[in-house]
């Protein structure tokens, strides 16, 4: 993990704290997801919809609980109904996961984790993001620079060019993770900011 701390960009806290309040609700009133979607109304219209239909299988990197790079797969989307994963997972992951929800900073299981492992996704144990690429971004949200395996995530642009975050899923069984913002630290630029109960830690396997 790297240790020193990255703060946002000058640029980016500025239009961050210019759009602070949005039509007349702070943005310390509520969670980042409701903040985002408010912020795409204001300043460049609503996120364009995903499509409903999706392929029935897909290509995903596998990882070791080493953490090692291992071959490119194809399974089967992992698809289930409502009160499969409501059984499967905790109210408040299946809110975030299966809901577009966002727990409030500062109170997830990750933000200040230290710990080297993998990062895998709680609905479907895809390996997301490791240790080595997560930074303390003072957001209060577990944040990485970097995604383990590009083809395991997918990142959904916003159409505005004021609104510059994305939603990022799960390619495996579309689980919300959070968002992807481009103030991030190098080599990258980017900051994925992830809800800890989208994620399942797993410490790295001794040798």
């Amino acid at each position: 993990m790297i240790e020193n701390r990255h703060n946002i960009n000058a640029s980016s806290m500025e239009r961050h704290r210019e759009i602070r309040v949005v039509r007349g609700v702070s943005r310390d009133e509520m969670p980042r997801r409701a903040f985002l979607c408010l912020l795409a109304l204001a300043v460049g219209g609503p996120r364009v919809a995903r499509a409903q239909s999706a392929p029935s299988s897909v290509l995903i990197v596998e990882f070791s609980d080493k953490g090692e790079r291992q071959q490119a797969v194809r399974v089967p989307k992992v698809v289930k109904s409502e009160s499969e994963w409501r059984q499967q997972l905790s109210p408040t992951a299946f809110q975030i996961t299966r809901r577009a929800g966002t727990e409030r900073p500062f109170t997830g299981a990750y933000w200040n984790l230290h710990d080297k492992g993998l990062f895998r996704c709680v609905c479907c144990e895809t390996a997301l993001f490791s240790s080595a690429n997560k930074f303390d971004s003072g957001t209060g949200w577990p944040s990485f620079w970097e995604v383990l395996a590009k083809e395991n995530i997918v990142a959904h642009p916003s159409k505005s060019r004021e609104y510059m975050a994305s939603e990022v899923t799960c390619r495996r069984c579309d689980a919300h993770l959070g968002d992807v913002f481009d103030d991030g630290p190098r080599p990258t630029g980017l900051r994925y900011c992830i809800d800890s109960a989208a994620l399942r830690f797993v410490r790295f396997a001794e040798s």
